[in-house]
Order: structure tokens, then C-alpha cells, then sequence
């Protein structure tokens, strides 16, 4: 078993979209989504919750950063998210987001970076980068979404990938920001009434993300939770079974954590 340490990466599942990692002495939260089960209006939409997160924010304790994709649908940011933020030091998302979210939130537009000092006196870059929300062409429908590299010295190089559907981005942001250690994965196959079209990746994508990335472990996330979702955990680890890809994947319950090198 790997042990945790600044050259290696923890993550651990809240639930859907939210996760905690950890690296280069630095903590992560992604999407931040804390609501209990039951509807959530969403724009236009409402979408149903199934369960709620494995931990409270006061059980995850500090965080540094917040890596928020989109702050436009409440399967992403809800209630006790956009609450969470006003405590968060940094809050990284688009530039719409920045416009929009009361709080200090840093906007960056794809393949723009950030430096962040580390506690060992090094940086990390955290780097937007692309996401397509559904098909192409989906963004005047879905709004902006990014997702996220971090990478530093010495460091695991870890895609964060947001609501994206897309894998001509994955293999985009394998090639200018690649080789990719951890690739934190969106999945889920989500669909809604309003388009006849996957908005996030399905299983079946994950093994192919997985190899265009090259990458040595996948933790997907934002695959089980809510209604919309028309996959979930098992289907994913029938999408890897039998495949050379099968021992990169890493399938976390929510409230469990890997330690990843």
C-alpha cells in the first residue's frame, strides 16, 4: 500500500461530483455539493438528488481550494456549496462563475494558469483547460465549463475533468499538459429531457479516456447520486472488466480515499 506522502495524491469521494484531494501539502474540494437528498432547481430545471454526502464540511475540515467546473447547475454547485465557499481562501472556476458568485472567485478561461505557493516551499500550477458539456456545440445550451491539471515538481500530474463529454478534449489535454498520473473522471452518462444526448461521459468512454490520457490510475466521479444519471458505479466497472485498462481503475464508494503515487 502506498503511503501518503507530499509526492503522492489522496483522493477521497464525498459524493457526485465532490471529492477532497490532496496534494503537494495543498487541499483540493471539487464541485462542492452538501444538500440532502430531494429536488434541486437547476436554471429552468429541477433535478432529483438520491443520497446525500459520505461528510459534512465540518468533518472534511479545512480547505485551501475550490475547484468548481461551473457554478450554472446545482447537480455541481447546491445550496450548502455556494455556503461553503465564503470559508475557502481561493475559489477557482470559468469567468462567468466569477462574474456571478458572491465571494472572491478566481475566473480562468481554458489554458490559463494559476501558481500556488506549496508548504514545501515549491508551486503548484492548477491549469483550466477545456470541457464540453454534451455534444458539440452543447455550450450555448449547457453555459461554460473547465476543468482542471494540476501539476508541479516532483509531483503526480492529476486532470480533473469537470462535466465534460468529450473525448477529443481528454486526448487535448493529454497532449499539451500530458503524461497524466490521476485522471479524476466525470461520469455518469447524465441526460436530461431537454436534449436527446449524454452530458457528462458514459462508462464505455472511461477505458478510452483512460488510455488517451495514458494515465497510471482513474478515479471517476459524479457517477452515482442523482436521477439524471443513466449509469452508475457497476456499470463502470463492467466497462474496465477483462480490459489491460482494469487495474488503472480505481472505484471509490463515497467516504472512501486512495493514496495514489
Amino acid at each position: 500500500m502506498v503511503e501518503a506522502s507530499e509526492r503522492t495524491v489522496r483522493v477521497e469521494l464525498i459524493g457526485g461530483p465532490t471529492a477532497v484531494i490532496e496534494l503537494g501539502g495543498i487541499r483540493f474540494l471539487t464541485d462542492p455539493t452538501f444538500d440532502p437528498p430531494g429536488p434541486q432547481p437547476s436554471g429552468a430545471a429541477t433535478l432529483t438528488k438520491l443520497t446525500g454526502p459520505a461528510r459534512t464540511p465540518e468533518q472534511i475540515g479545512p480547505v485551501d481550494v475550490v475547484l468548481l467546473s461551473h457554478d450554472q447547475h446545482a447537480d455541481n454547485l447546491d445550496r450548502a456549496g455556494r455556503a461553503l465557499l465564503a470559508s475557502v481562501p481561493l475559489v477557482v472556476s470559468t469567468t462567468a462563475a466569477a462574474e456571478r458568485v458572491e465571494g472572491s472567485v478566481t475566473g480562468l478561461a481554458p489554458w490559463q494558469r494559476l501558481t500556488l505557493p506549496r508548504p514545501d516551499g515549491g508551486e503548484l500550477a492548477v491549469t483550466a483547460v477545456p470541457a464540453i458539456h454534451g455534444p458539440d456545440g452543447a455550450e450555448a445550451s449547457s453555459g461554460p465549463v473547465i476543468g482542471f491539471v494540476l501539476h508541479g515538481e516532483g509531483l503526480p500530474t492529476v486532470y480533473v475533468s469537470g462535466d465534460n463529454a468529450s473525448l477529443r478534449v481528454v486526448e487535448e489535454v493529454a497532449h499539451h499538459l500530458g503524461p497524466i498520473d490521476v485522471g479524476v473522471l466525470f461520469g455518469g452518462g447524465a441526460r436530461v429531457p431537454r436534449l436527446d444526448a449524454f452530458l457528462t461521459m458514459t462508462s464505455d468512454q472511461l477505458p478510452r479516456a483512460t488510455e488517451l490520457l495514458g494515465a497510471a490510475h482513474v478515479v471517476p466521479v459524479h457517477s452515482e447520486g442523482w436521477a439524471h444519471f443513466t449509469q452508475d458505479h457497476a456499470s463502470v466497472r463492467r466497462a474496465f472488466e477483462g480490459s489491460p485498462l482494469a487495474e488503472r481503475l480505481v472505484l471509490l464508494e463515497p467516504g472512501e480515499h486512495a493514496i495514489l503515487g
